[in-house]
C-alpha cells in the first residue's frame, strides 16, 4: 500500500475545487455545510426555498473568499427540481462531486393529537428529498465514472425514540438511515459513498434558547445534559468536523455509516 499520504497527512481533508451541492442551506445544518465546504475551497451549489434567506448564505460563504458560490432557490420536493439543482452544479462546474442533503423539518406532536399531514410532510421532507436528491446526484456522479460523496442529514433520533411527541421525526431518521445503508450498499464499488450525520442538539436559531441563563432552559438542559457524557449541548464546529471528513478523500472507506455527532448520548 501506498504511503504517499503520509507525506502531507491533511491533504486527505482537501476539498479545494471540488463541486458540490449543499440543499437546505439556510437550515442549521446546511449553513454549516456550505460554509465549511465554501471556506475550504469547493465550489458550491447552495440551494433553498427561501431566496431572501438564501442570499444571505451565499453572500456569507462569498465573504470566506474561499470556492465560488452559486445560488439557487429551489427545494428538492420534486424530481424536476433536483434534476435542476444537479444541472446548475454541472453547468456552473462541469459535474458533481460532494452532495450534503440538508434540508429538513419537523413537527412535534403527540401522536393521538397529531394529523396525518403533518407526519407525511415530515417524511416528504427528511425522507423523499433525501432519496430523490441522492437520485438525481448518484445518476451524475456514476455518469461521470469517478465516485463521490453524499452526506445525508439523520439525527440521534433515527437510532433513539423521545418523549416530546416525536414519532413523525424519529421515523423519518430512522428512513434516512435505511437509506444511507442500502445506497451504501448499492454504490460501495462505484466509488460513490453515503453516510449520514446524526447530531443530537446543537446550537441553531431553533435550539438558542436552551443555551440560556434562564431558569427553564437550565432545567431542560440539566435533563438533557444527564444522559450526555461530554457534558455539554453542541456547537456548529462539533459539525464542521465531521462534515468535511465525509465529504473528503479521508472517508473514502467509510460508506453506509451514521456518525453521531452527539458527545456520547446515544452511546449511554
Amino acid at each position: 500500500m501506498s504511503e504517499d499520504y503520509l507525506k502531507n497527512p491533511l491533504s486527505l481533508f482537501d476539498v479545494k475545487g471540488k463541486a458540490a451541492i449543499v440543499t437546505g442551506a439556510t437550515g442549521a445544518f446546511g449553513a454549516i455545510a456550505a460554509k465549511v465546504l465554501a471556506a475550504s475551497g469547493a465550489n458550491v451549489v447552495v440551494t433553498a426555498g427561501t431566496a431572501a434567506s438564501l442570499k444571505k448564505i451565499a453572500e456569507e460563504c462569498e465573504a470566506l473568499k474561499g470556492g465560488k458560490v452559486v445560488q439557487l432557490a429551489l427545494r428538492p420536493n420534486s424530481e424536476d427540481n433536483c434534476d435542476k439543482i444537479v444541472k446548475a452544479a454541472v453547468d456552473a462546474f462541469g459535474g458533481i462531486d460532494i452532495l450534503v442533503v440538508g434540508s429538513g423539518i419537523n413537527k412535534n406532536g403527540k401522536i393521538v393529537d397529531q394529523a396525518a399531514a403533518d407526519f407525511l410532510d415530515v417524511m416528504d421532507a427528511n425522507v423523499t428529498q433525501s432519496w430523490l436528491m441522492s437520485r438525481a446526484a448518484g445518476r451524475q456522479m456514476l455518469k461521470q465514472g469517478k465516485g463521490g460523496k453524499i452526506i445525508l442529514m439523520s439525527s440521534a433520533r433515527g437510532l433513539l425514540g423521545h418523549p416530546g411527541g416525536y414519532s413523525a421525526y424519529c421515523a423519518s431518521k430512522s428512513a434516512v438511515d435505511g437509506i444511507t445503508k442500502a445506497l451504501g450498499c448499492e454504490w460501495g464499488a462505484t466509488g460513490i459513498t453515503v453516510n449520514a450525520i446524526g447530531p443530537t442538539v446543537f446550537r441553531s436559531p431553533l435550539t438558542e434558547w436552551m443555551y440560556k441563563d434562564d431558569d427553564r432552559a437550565k432545567g431542560v438542559r440539566a435533563g438533557f445534559l444527564a444522559r450526555v457524557p461530554k457534558g455539554r449541548l453542541g456547537e456548529p464546529s462539533d459539525l464542521a468536523g465531521p462534515l468535511l471528513f465525509l465529504a473528503s478523500s479521508a472517508s473514502d472507506f467509510y460508506t453506509g455509516h451514521i456518525l453521531y455527532a452527539d458527545g456520547g448520548y446515544t452511546a449511554g
